[in-house]
């Protein structure tokens, strides 16, 4: 599959992770010149998988190269050619090689965070019983990266072959990204995310660099790219959320006469509900009545914290988090425009492992007179569709405020909040694209939207509106253009 160009002297950032370091142990090897293809090959794979995880590469590939460029804590490399196990291992050391069918491979309990796979399925004799192996191998958090070459490149990689511009490889499978959906979800694997990308495998200055950054991220361009990017998960129930204890974070600001509701209509759920009310230096006694509350209802786990100096709902939400106890966290509008009855469904739908980041939407089910204004549903179907290409992953409603996830997948998020900065005050989209950023599956809960019975909303259309776009833009700039 790889794309042979004449020798380079100047080699990118991705050619030298190829020269051992990669893992610990002291992996070793001389350097090796990677073609231009192989380095962006690379470079899609270091976006997905993050250094010091626990990495398996099923069909080894450039002798373990790749596997080392992505710097694993513990790397593991299985393939069935005793040849490329023997030079993998020469080249790194400080790896692990296993020399065995790609079908029918067993590695006991070990599990990874990590699993790439990319040559493998060119000359994989039963892709549906590979899928399956790499199964065996995840835990319910475990993310599959596969890469594979678009069968629309077929004529073209042929005869790239004929005239000496591509190795000679013997017959390959050709899978169109349906057959590779279709084999995935019979091996019980789930599609996440997908893309299209290389649209110009060869390095022409200025040229290569605007059709693969910018080009290859618009319709139609990303269906004809030369590789195919999916990422994957095993579909299954977390065992640690079996049981969990729930945390509903409640973001107030002169909501007083919404605080008895919220807490008569927020059931119990899991092992335990907790919650916690942030307030941002309300002045209709907001604080007081929660604090009333509290005393008068001893039977309930219940906590106010003050905002302090912080501003906006996203900071409220972020100090209400940090101090939660519980294994799933949920954002619970104080104004109950989203029925507080609901929440066990976003619960049940991360217990089953029907989704990791789940979102409700309010633009499914017709809505009370008055609950959401014309301009702003308009504007929320369109940040949808703006949202739905920018994470890859279908969205009706970007800010609806009720919004569920673990509590470690939240450390994720806030542990690569340096990646898109702390700029949104709402937090929906801070969640949303730390989600999509973490590879979660987005899963959405239709809720019927009430008119708000108490105080004003604290949005404004156009100023907000406008921020949105800047935050849209700048999604675009971090996720699509890299």
């Amino acid at each position: 599959m790889d794309l042979i160009e004449p020798a380079r002297t100047d080699r990118g950032p991705a050619a030298t992770t190829a020269e051992g370091g990669g893992a610990p142990g002291g992996a070793g090897g001389r350097p090796r010149r990677l073609s231009y293809y192989t380095r962006q090959l690379f470079r899609l794979f270091e976006l997905h998988i993050p250094p010091g995880g626990r990495i398996l590469e099923v069909g080894v590939r450039d002798a373990g190269d790749l596997l080392a460029s992505l710097k694993p804590g513990e790397g593991v490399g299985v393939d069935a050619d005793e040849a490329v196990i023997r030079e993998a291992q020469a080249r790194h050391p400080g790896l692990t090689f296993v020399h065995a069918p790609l079908d029918r491979f067993d590695l006991g309990p070990r599990r990874f965070d990590f699993i790439i796979v990319s040559t493998a399925l060119a000359t994989a004799e039963d892709v549906q019983s590979l899928f399956a192996r790499v199964g065996h191998a995840c835990r319910a958090d475990t993310r599959i990266v596969i890469a594979y070459h678009n069968a629309l490149w077929e004529p073209l990689l042929k005869l790239a072959t004929r005239v000496g511009l591509r190795k000679r490889t013997g017959e390959q499978n050709w899978l169109s990204l349906h057959d590779l959906s279709n084999l995935a979800y019979l091996a019980g694997l789930e599609i996440i995310r997908k893309s299209g990308e290389v649209l110009m495998p060869a390095p022409i200055p200025l040229l290569a660099g605007l059709m693969n950054r910018f080009v290859a991220r618009f319709w139609p361009f990303g269906h004809l790219g030369l590789v195919q990017v999916l990422v994957a998960r095993a579909v299954a129930a977390p065992p640690e959320l079996r049981a969990p204890r729930v945390s509903v974070v409640i973001p107030t600001r002169n909501e007083r006469g919404n605080i008895e509701a919220a807490i008569q209509r927020t059931p119990e759920m899991g092992a335990g509900t907790e919650i916690i009310f942030v307030d941002g230096n309300s002045t209709d006694g907001t604080a007081d009545e929660i604090e009333a509350q509290i005393a008068a209802r001893p039977q309930r786990n219940m906590k106010l914290i003050p905002q302090g100096d912080g501003r906006g709902k996203g900071d409220a939400v972020r100090k209400g988090f940090a101090a939660a106890t519980g294994d799933i966290l949920m954002i619970l509008d104080a104004d109950l425009t989203v029925p507080p009855e609901l929440l066990p469904r976003f619960v049940e739908a991360i217990t089953s492992g029907r989704g990791e980041f789940i979102n409700g939407t309010r633009l499914v089910y017709p809505m009370e007179d008055q609950a959401m204004r014309f301009l702003n549903k308009l504007g929320n179907r369109f940040f949808s569709m703006v949202f739905t290409w920018l994470l890859s992953q279908p969205l009706r409603d970007t800010l609806c405020g009720t919004k569920v996830l673990s509590k470690k997948n939240y450390d994720t998020i806030a542990a690569n909040r340096h990646f898109f900065g702390d700029f949104d005050p709402f937090g929906d989209f801070d969640l949303l694209l730390g989600a999509a950023k973490a590879n979660l599956k987005i899963v959405e809960i239709p809720v019927r939207y009430k008119a708000r019975t108490y105080g004003t909303t604290n949005i404004s259309r156009f100023r907000h509106g406008w921020l949105l776009l800047k935050m849209s833009w700048f999604a675009f700039w971090r996720l699509k253009l890299r």
